[in-house]
């Protein structure tokens, strides 16, 4: 790969720890509502690229997250397990299709990025959530936090996609 391509990268996971750490993490929308965007850095991550340098820059961007967010690894031990079950969500998602070289996600529909960002979202928020209260006894709570959070990240997440989407042609 070319070193612009390993410059974007960098310039996302930044950017987006950023955002997330001096934005949306000051932001509480009905006092429990907290957007995690920085998952589109998941989202966006290449799909050919080697699994275990995707797991460690997954790790990475948890833990720069919860170094932050003073949140103890919740956010490292959230986006490692993503990064661990994409393949998995990729695979549910489009078929045998992303397998091929020459599978890009630009490729594939709008509804299937959405339910790809959606259950990435959602897998996310349900061990973010169950971690952070770690009670079933609060199990309610734990679903109110992950559709409402989960719904205002998906929705913020869509938004910035369409913003920093690069039209090809």
């Amino acid at each position: 790969m070319t070193n612009s391509y390993y410059f974007i990268n960098v310039i996302r996971f930044t950017l987006l720890v950023l955002v997330q750490v001096l934005v949306f993490n000051r932001l509480n929308f009905f006092g429990f509502i907290n957007p995690m965007v920085y998952i589109l850095f998941l989202y966006w991550y290449p799909i050919k690229e080697n699994r275990p340098v995707f797991l460690g820059i997954g790790f990475l961007l948890g833990l720069a997250i919860d170094f932050f967010s003073d949140t103890m690894a919740l956010h490292a031990a959230s986006t490692v397990t993503i990064a661990y079950l994409r393949p998995t969500i990729m695979r549910f998602v489009f078929g045998v299709n992303y397998e091929f070289q020459s599978f890009k996600l630009s490729n594939t529909t709008r509804a299937q990025q959405i339910t790809f960002l959606a259950l990435l979202v959602v897998a996310h928020h349900i061990i973010f959530f169950s971690l952070e209260i770690f009670s079933l006894s609060n199990l309610l709570l734990i679903l109110k936090k992950v559709l409402f959070t989960g719904s205002a990240t998906l929705v913020l997440c869509l938004l910035f996609g369409s913003l920093f989407s690069v039209s090809r042609e």
